[in-house]
């Protein structure tokens, strides 16, 4: 399997787990409605307090999330655990700072994934503009976010113009963003926006993530 990357599969970006399913839904459920809807990427992010599944209960979840994408054309990541990423032969993996170490990460599936890097500020960046096969940054958190409990401090649309400036490669925003925020974030030049809540909690998919491919980053590529 060879990775092809595309800027356009930033543009309108979920992440989801287990612990971001309101009551009375399921997440291969909220998946498949955003994926109707026309997400542009997914990622698999389970972990923290409130994620509902055990270890082995992981496998069969990235594996039937990873049909959704597949029968949609959308590449599908696995947020920071490469092992599972290459148990269900995911298209992308995505690491943090504090995550697997970002050189061993493109050492083991550099040639078969698409490799995304969380960096929340300019040191960050240019030190991985040095570091050959990473494909696209995460930077945020543009504002406080639920989802997080470790997230960095908030870094604005201010903090976001200035990183996309540093990068040598697109970036998509992340947190606590809503659809009041696109336009802004579209004009720092950021490829798009990978959001949880937003559509997680949407209570009109389909309207939220259309808002997201509307956006002025569909001119920007």
């Amino acid at each position: 399997m060879m990775k092809e990357f595309n800027t356009e599969f930033l543009h309108a970006y979920f992440i989801c787990g287990s612990q971001d399913v309101p009551k009375g839904k399921t997440l291969p459920g909220i998946v498949a409605e955003a994926l109707a809807a026309g997400i542009t990427a997914f990622q698999f992010r389970d972990k923290g307090p409130n994620s509902t599944l055990s270890k082995a209960e992981r496998l069969p979840m990235a594996q039937k999330l990873h049909q959704l994408c597949q029968s949609y054309q959308v590449p599908f990541f696995i947020d920071d655990d490469v092992q599972l990423a290459q148990q269900v032969h995911a298209e992308g993996v995505h690491v943090g700072q504090s995550d697997e170490e970002i050189r061993q990460v493109i050492k083991e599936v550099g040639e078969q994934m698409i490799i995304g890097y969380s960096c929340s500020n300019s040191t960050q960046v240019e030190q991985a503009n040095k570091i050959s096969g990473i494909d696209y940054y995460g930077s945020g958190p543009i504002y406080a976010t639920q989802s997080k409990s470790d997230a960095d401090p908030e870094i604005g649309i201010t903090g976001l113009a200035q990183l996309v400036k540093n990068a040598t490669r697109p970036i998509v925003a992340i947190g606590g963003i809503t659809v009041n925020d696109l336009e802004a974030i579209a004009k720092t030049k950021a490829a798009g926006a990978a959001v949880i809540s937003m559509i997680a909690q949407s209570n009109d998919i389909k309207q939220t993530v259309s808002q997201m491919l509307t956006a002025p980053w569909m001119k920007n590529d």
